[in-house]
């Protein structure tokens, strides 16, 4: 008998599995449900198989003295410096590898990575001069005048495009330090025309500049236990890995600039004014950021140039780098923020340009994202952080530079505003990825930008429940998405293989984690997770196989499932509603037409998201949450009330289609023997290739609406297609999947039964403007309220 039994249990498993074939002939074991063992690193007592450091992780640091002096006139910098190098490794070293980027720029020492290059129809004189200065040295790049040892004994070095190796004199055995010294000087470019990270800004207007010191001394490479030293090339995309260590760093400039740099500066005493400095210690118990460097005083520096220098002096402890702006032009403010008991000064540097925006808005948005991301990953440890006005965005330790400039009146759009924050809260968090959870971004970019895109979408959704933010919800990379294969690289891509850098980069690994959080994971179990990881890797060196394994150590989910397709390959979500067969206690059927009604409705306020996401409805129903522009009166600006609808908006209203039912009831009988149930089999297919969750919302006779949630792992015994069967106690006239558009859908046109109507692609375009980022053009909200109070 028992014989007989298990034979029928294989009789029955073997139809089963050749019904599961027949329905879905591609068979999917070991596709998107595989494991990624054979596709991550083994583990090993460096990084363990929960995603931690092992017990011998170990890494380098770098300790550096530098003495650098800025020349105005002549647009050079000058530096010499010590660095003291650690070996901690248990490998012997017989040569260093040092990052000179700023050989970038030069045309004979730049890594030469070139891109296709078509003819222009309508050549220009500035075109020719291009092509010219491509040929012959452009005088560009570092110029090392002295390497050499503790001792002042010169080093071999080799130069080879923007890495340098220095030879060692004798091997650099485990547990030793190595003290070299390097004097260097490089002319300075125009970031505005010559592009990279730093540079110079001219003024023509009052004759002035600006200057972003950054990637500018020769830096340790990562040396690691993964990779060995991290030599990459620098091309300009693919950032940097660098080695933690302390700073000391002189910088000596005209006596009129103003400085803001990584660290703590030493000497405000000696460099600023006796008002300045009086003004400098009141701001450290200020409630408001307080300007320390203020508006007249740095309109009147721009008028009266000095000949005189000062040099500032600026220390910083474990950090990956260093960088500062200089400028006669800066404004400059600060005030304390608190996190976790500690006192952190955020401040902000600006000129004139830029003075109704971030004297507003600057500092406060600094405060507000460090306290955001402290709750999302770890406590912030420096102890400041800043904010500078330099017309792009860029990130160091501690400072960064970004955009967002005024009209002349003063006045901006909410394209402006929303832009200028959303790039001070990106650049600022990126003191957490990659300065403190240091990834490698010139190997794995969406590591740094994926992951600080996320926490930004995070620290933006608290800033204003209807900041028009683009870089979280799902709907918002399926632009993307849907773009044929042969334009698509998976996000675990070289950075300087990716064609879609910002979507490939920033966007979809932001997307990725927002969906992980909101619709697999949950909050709880993901904000768990996502805590350890930055805990775990904080002043360390993770890889991409450190944060997908935390992530589900912590939280106890496979999500192997998603890594391989949303990572590593380019499939799309495109979920699609087949059939549906409605059933009764007594006979089957089709469900009915959906019939129709129209309706005016009006348009939306103006300004906010396109879309009300998940995140915003979630964030607003949490009590716990309390949004910075509403408890904060000062950052109530114009566009505040204005998406508020305490401005004027449009209120003209306009006709739509509102779908209805004729089902027929239930008879009597029916009711009575199945109490009321309905039953509806819904086939699903996955047509786009990527699994995802099921998320159905039924809409009701009665008008009301109830949601059913089926996990990705669904689709594990057939990835084709899924039928699952729903008991309703109320008669359901019309269903969608995907509802609040939580999963990427590439296509919502196959996402419902009945009569749902989709938006045109010309309304929804036009709903998502207001998240660009941009300077304004032509006449805003702002002005034209101006005028009417005015009268004209």
């Amino acid at each position: 008998m028992k014989k007989v039994f298990l034979s029928f249990l294989m009789l029955n498993a073997l139809w089963a599995g050749a019904q599961n074939i027949q329905n879905n002939p591609g068979s999917n074991h070991g596709n998107k449900f595989e494991q990624l063992g054979g596709i991550l690193p083994t583990p090993n007592e460096y990084r363990t198989a929960s995603g931690a450091p092992g017990p011998k992780y170990w890494q380098q640091k770098a300790d550096y003295d530098i003495k650098a002096e800025l020349d105005e006139e002549k647009l050079t910098l000058k530096g010499s410096e010590t660095i003291t190098y650690f070996n901690n490794s248990p490998d012997v070293l017989n040569y260093l590898w040092l990052q000179v980027d700023e050989n970038e720029h030069s045309s004979t020492k730049n890594a030469n990575y070139q891109n296709s290059q078509s003819m222009p129809r309508n050549m220009t004189p500035q075109m020719v001069e291009r092509f010219e200065e491509a040929k012959s040295d452009n005088g560009y790049g570092v110029n090392l005048t002295k390497v050499t040892d503790a001792m002042n004994k010169p080093l071999k070095y080799t130069v080879n495009k923007t890495m340098m190796r220095v030879e060692l004199p004798t091997p650099l055995k485990p547990g030793q330090k190595f003290v070299l010294n390097i004097d260097w000087n490089y002319k300075i470019g125009n970031r505005m025309t010559q592009g990279g990270r730093g540079g110079y800004e001219y003024f023509p207007e009052d004759g002035n500049y600006l200057f972003t010191i950054t990637q500018w001394y020769p830096r340790l490479c990562v040396y690691s236990d993964f990779q060995g030293w991290q030599n990459h090339q620098f091309t300009g995309r693919g950032e940097f890995a660098l080695t933690f260590g302390n700073f000391k760093v002189q910088m000596t400039v005209p006596a009129d600039h103003v400085i803001g740099a990584t660290g703590e500066c030493q000497n405000y005493q000696q460099v600023l004014t006796p008002a300045q400095f009086a003004r400098w210690q009141k701001a450290q118990t200020a409630k408001e950021p307080m300007e320390i460097v203020t508006l007249d005083e740095a309109k009147k520096a721009e008028g009266q140039k000095s000949k005189a220098k000062k040099t500032w002096v600026f220390k910083a402890d474990n950090v990956r780098d260093f960088a500062w702006g200089s400028s006669r032009k800066f404004v400059w403010d600060g005030f304390p923020a608190m996190v976790e008991g500690k006192k952190i000064m955020c401040m902000s540097y600006y000129g004139k340009e830029a003075y109704s925006l971030y004297r507003k808005f600057s500092s406060k948005a600094v405060a507000h994202t460090i306290k955001t991301y402290s709750k999302f990953t770890i406590p912030y440890p420096y102890p400041v952080a800043q904010s500078v006005e330099a017309a792009n965005g860029m990130e160091y330790p501690m400072i960064c530079f970004n955009y967002g400039r005024t009209e002349k009146d003063g006045s901006y759009s909410e394209a402006t505003k929303y832009g200028m924050l959303g790039v001070v809260i990106h650049e600022v968090g990126h003191n957490f990825f990659p300065m403190i959870i240091n990834s490698d971004e010139r190997q794995w970019s969406w590591m740094d930008e994926g992951l600080n895109s996320f926490v930004e979408y995070l620290t933006e959704e608290l800033w204003d429940n209807k900041f028009p933010t683009r870089g979280g919800p799902a709907w918002t990379i399926t632009d993307y998405m849907k773009l044929p294969k042969d334009q698509l690289e998976p996000i675990m891509s070289n950075s300087e293989n990716i064609v879609g850098f910002g979507p490939n980069a920033y966007t979809k690994p932001a997307t990725g984690l927002n969906i992980l959080r909101e619709t697999i994971m949950g909050r709880e179990q993901f904000d768990y997770a996502f805590k350890e990881y930055a805990r775990r890797w904080a002043f360390k060196h993770p890889e991409p196989a450190d944060l997908f394994r935390t992530m589900e150590d912590a939280s106890g989910e496979d999500l192997d499932w998603f890594w391989r397709g949303w990572f590593y390959g380019t499939d799309a979500c495109d979920l699609a509603i087949d059939t549906v067969k409605y059933f009764t206690a007594d006979l089957t059927k089709e469900p009915q037409q959906v019939g129709e009604s129209k309706q005016m409705r009006s348009l939306p306020k103006p300004g906010g998201s396109t879309f009300d996401d998940i995140s915003k409805i979630r964030n607003r129903e949490d009590k716990n949450i309390k949004f910075a522009s509403d408890v904060d009166t000062a950052l109530q600006d114009f566009y505040y009330r204005y998406n508020r609808g305490l401005e004027a908006y449009d209120t003209t209203k306009y006709e739509v289609a509102v779908p209805g039912s004729n089902t027929e009831p239930l008879d009597a009988e029916a009711k009575a023997k199945l109490g009321g149930k309905h039953f509806y089999e819904i086939t699903f297919s996955n047509k786009g290739g990527l699994v995802m969750p099921i998320i159905v919302e039924f809409t009701f006779k009665d008008g009301t609406t109830e949601v059913d949630r089926i996990p990705a792992q669904v689709w594990r015994l057939n990835e084709g297609k899924v039928t699952k069967t729903f008991m309703k106690d109320k008669e359901v006239v019309s269903i969608k999947l995907d509802p609040m558009k939580e999963t990427a859908d590439i296509n919502t046109n196959n996402n419902s039964w009945g009569d749902i109507k989709a938006p045109s692609k010309f309304a929804a375009f036009k709903m998502k403007q207001g998240a660009v980022r941009g300077q304004s053009t032509g006449i805003n909200p702002m002005q034209k309220a101006e005028e009417k109070k005015k009268g004209f």
